[in-house]
């Protein structure tokens, strides 16, 4: 198993304040797939309340506990950073981090 290093300096950390700012990055210009998958890495580690070095951006999401109801809970507040509804189903459909992320990053993109 790889786990892939991710520069925790450059972590957000999920507070009402960074969320306020990301949104309003978010909103001027869609992140990039590396940007959320920080995210993603970031909240997981909050969640699970584990270092964020912890995390493997190729596991699937299940192997880490998340219930459908975790799974709708990740999507709303991915929703509310990233400014725009997010299907709970996608964490099915892209099982992993780096799939969710990449995901995302091409369809905001497109939308745009």
């Amino acid at each position: 198993m790889e786990i892939q290093n991710i520069d925790v300096n450059q972590m957000p950390t999920i507070s009402e304040n960074n969320n306020a700012d990301a949104r309003k990055e978010a909103q001027e210009q869609p992140p990039t797939a590396t940007k959320i998958q920080v995210w993603l890495v970031s909240y997981l580690a909050e969640q699970l309340e584990i270092n964020s070095n912890e995390i493997d951006v190729t596991i699937p999401f299940e192997r880490y506990g998340l219930d459908s109801s975790a799974a709708v809970s990740l999507s709303g507040d991915l929703e509310e950073w990233l400014g725009c509804e997010i299907d709970p189903t996608l964490l099915y459909d892209y099982p992993t981090i780096k799939a969710l992320a990449r995901h995302l990053a091409e369809e905001l993109k497109v939308n745009v």
